[in-house]
């Protein structure tokens, strides 16, 4: 299992790991079964430089772009709504739509409040004399609050993982009323290998949100969570981390200053649920955050891993939005009053919810623009004093012509707004040949308007050198940590995953494990295996990319990486 070993050092080596959203079509494949092919640090730089040395680099005169100053929207990012799948249809015309967090209407074990909207469905409910139905949309908790707040889509009730969410959209003036404390129970946790638990109750005597961010702070414990901008477990535990540090105030200096301390030491952060589950399984982190229900239906954690309960329960409120009639208002009501008949409580015990009922919230009601600020502190000091170094790699072959180039145009142009402004970013664009476009530079105004020049003056043509272009960025990067060795090189390729010319992943793959760059792909009507491949040497992310909702995704992923 030496893959293992070099995947701790990886995950030990950056601060923030990334990537968006189960929904977000983001995956994070496993370290395991990688062959031995990493070589010295010695040899790979000859062999980097060899490989520089053979490929046709050139480097282009920098266009400045017009840039926009104005802050991110992130309304005008969200894809159309129909992007999110009606779990349950509305069976007849008097009905109101609910946005359901995913973990209760999905599928399967994950599947509980859909079935139990179809029983009301077929219960011939009535309001006023006629009949009544409900429409359940399956949206993830952060999204579902981005469009609410945004008001680019607000539907008649939104029952998120937990209250959090609700404070937040109450906090942005959306009318908000509290239908349900509790449809279904579920809490957040911390999942702890055995081995690890009995280490830190043997020293501290106890496992909780404290010994938890202490031991981190002393680089004793390897644990990651979840993207609070867009996890409800990740948004619950760094409220409740931040209590840890200052009670009386969460974003006092001294919650900053333990906050910091704390964050320099996380080896990973993962934007969704489902990578931190597929990065729990390579065996490389102590500890994680879950959700209840998701760990008692997934066997691969039962067996030596403690569960440990924080922060606020996620009861699934259910919250009225809007200036509803009286009529929806009613709907709602006795929706809530059906979802809490014993037998579809039983229901969701099968489902492994409503446990570790006798757990209390840690925290009580924690104001919504305290949560916004919250998510504003992290984003700014998630990465500590190390800044990162970013080359974004465009695919400029003939297949990426016509839509795929407007669209990676699109998103680049619209994402770089998420980019941190104590970064330093590059850029390269590859056909069969390799150009850079950008060399690194510290992403203030004048670096940000060539590298929307750059991206502007992007033509598609000729074969696709993917690798080659890696090899250059690699170089670019290798160059940037000489001059500041504290930098976090990352390196995001934007392409079709098609390689016909030049390097084999074979060829370079040695160097991306020794060199330790998380190489983020992003896909447009892509190979998404091929592309896959090349982000699971490090542990980095994978997203396939659609028309309507890649500007979302890669803002989510530059939001949580840079």
């Amino acid at each position: 299992m030496a893959g293992k070993g070099k995947a701790f050092v990886v995950l030990v080596g950056i601060a923030a790991v990334v990537f968006l959203l189960v929904y977000l079509g983001i995956s994070l494949t496993s370290n395991l079964g990688k062959t031995q092919t990493q070589i010295t640090s010695e040899d790979a730089a000859k062999k980097l430089d060899n490989l520089y040395n053979r490929i046709s680099v050139t480097m282009t005169e920098p266009i400045k772009g017009q840039i926009d100053l104005d802050p991110v929207e992130i309304g005008d990012s969200l894809p159309d709504i129909s992007k999110f799948p009606v779990s349950v249809s509305n069976t007849t015309d008097s009905f109101v739509e609910i946005f359901s967090s995913t973990e209760k209407s999905g599928t399967g074990v994950d599947g509980w409040l859909n079935e139990v909207a179809t029983e009301f469905n077929k219960s011939n409910i009535s309001v006023n004399g006629k009949t009544v139905s409900v429409m359940i949309r399956n949206i993830a908790s952060g999204t579902a609050a981005d469009y609410i707040r945004s008001g680019k889509y607000v539907p008649d009730a939104y029952t998120p993982s937990n209250e959090l969410w609700g404070e937040m959209v109450k906090a942005d003036g959306i009318p908000t009323q509290l239908v349900s404390k509790r449809l279904v129970g579920n809490v957040a946790g911390i999942v702890t290998t055995k081995k690890k638990y009995d280490e830190l109750v043997s020293k501290y005597g106890a496992l909780n949100i404290k010994t938890v961010t202490d031991a981190i702070a002393d680089n004793e414990l390897a644990m990651g969570y979840t993207d609070p901008f867009a996890s409800s477990t990740g948004l619950n535990f760094l409220v409740t981390a931040l209590r840890t540090f200052d009670s009386s105030d969460l974003l006092g200096e001294k919650a900053v200053q333990g906050f910091e301390k704390f964050q320099a030491n996380v080896p990973f952060l993962a934007s969704t649920t489902l990578q931190m589950r597929e990065a729990a399984k390579t065996g490389m982190l102590d500890a994680f955050v879950l959700e209840y229900q998701t760990f008692v239906n997934a066997t691969d954690f039962k067996a030596g891993y403690v569960f440990t309960p924080f922060g606020v329960r996620h009861d699934s409120p259910l919250y009225a939005l809007g200036d509803l009639p009286k009529d929806k208002l009613e709907i709602i009501q006795k929706f809530a009053d059906f979802v809490e008949q014993e037998k579809y409580q039983r229901l969701a015990e099968q489902k492994g919810f409503n446990g570790l009922k006798d757990y209390q919230s840690e925290l009580g009601v924690v104001d919504g623009s305290l949560l916004s600020a919250a998510q504003k502190l992290w984003k700014e000091k998630k990465d500590g004093s190390k800044p990162n170094a970013a080359v974004f790699v465009a695919d400029v072959s003939g297949s990426m012509g016509g839509e795929p180039l407007n669209r990676l145009k699109e998103s680049l142009l619209k994402g770089q707004k998420y980019l941190g402004r104590d970064n330093s970013i590059g850029f390269v664009s590859y056909s069969s040949d390799v150009a850079i476009n950008l060399p690194i530079g510290k992403y203030d105004t004048n670096q940000q308007s060539m590298f929307v020049g750059a991206i502007n003056s992007l033509q598609a043509s000729g074969g696709t050198a993917t690798f080659d272009a890696i090899v250059v960025a690699m170089k670019m990067l290798k160059d940037e940590i000489d001059l500041h060795p504290d930098v976090k090189p990352l390196i995001f390729v934007l392409s079709d995953g098609e390689t016909n010319e030049g390097n084999s992943l074979k060829d370079i793959r040695g160097l991306i494990e020794t060199y330790k760059i998380p190489i983020y792909t992003i896909g447009y009507n892509a190979n998404i295996e091929a592309l896959q491949s090349i982000s699971s040497i490090n542990e980095a992310a994978s997203i396939n990319a659609d028309t309507e909702d890649v500007v979302y995704k890669i803002g989510n992923l530059l939001n949580v990486q840079m």
